[in-house]
């Protein structure tokens, strides 16, 4: 069971604070998403608690940056542009941190493909690019006790070192 004031990654919710529990027929967690515009604390079953994970650790998040210039990216494909955001969707859903930022790495390298073509990369690129984006940086600026801005310039010197 979480603790009042542990952070923990709803699946669609994405990071938030646990505020606390509530008992009675149905015992609940209180949570406040965190990084969003208009938060509302919502209530989640502890029952279903299994469905929720931890933060990741300070170790696990400076792992994944130090290891993101030589990340392999996804490389699925469907029939249908709809079915390949579908399964994205739900992988950064149901996904591990790690699993996002793959995503996060794998979406630059497509739209910057289509676009060293000339082309105008899809709307469901940019869209899936922005939502691992978001939940892998709130995670990671979580787990680090730092910004967004700062992990992203995190991300940038690991890509730099690599390169030199």
């Amino acid at each position: 069971m979480y603790k009042v004031g542990e952070f923990v990654v709803h699946p669609g919710q994405g990071v938030c604070k646990v505020n606390g529990v509530t008992e009675g027929t149905t015992p609940s967690y209180m949570l406040m998403p965190v990084g969003q515009r208009n938060p509302m604390v919502i209530s989640f079953p502890v029952a279903s608690e299994s469905r929720l994970r931890p933060v990741l650790t300070r170790d696990e998040a400076t792992e994944i940056i130090a290891e993101y210039p030589t990340m392999d990216v996804e490389h699925y494909k469907d029939r249908s542009i709809a079915l390949e955001e579908e399964h994205f969707k739900k992988e950064i859903r149901n996904g591990t941190c790690q699993d996002s930022v793959r995503i996060v790495k794998t979406f630059r390298k497509r739209i910057a493909d289509v676009k060293a073509r000339n082309k105008k990369p899809p709307v469901v690129f940019e869209r899936i690019l922005k939502q691992a984006s978001e939940r892998s940086l709130c995670e990671m600026s979580v787990a680090l006790n730092m910004s967004s801005d700062d992990v992203i310039a995190l991300f940038e010197a690991s890509i730099e070192d690599a390169k030199n």
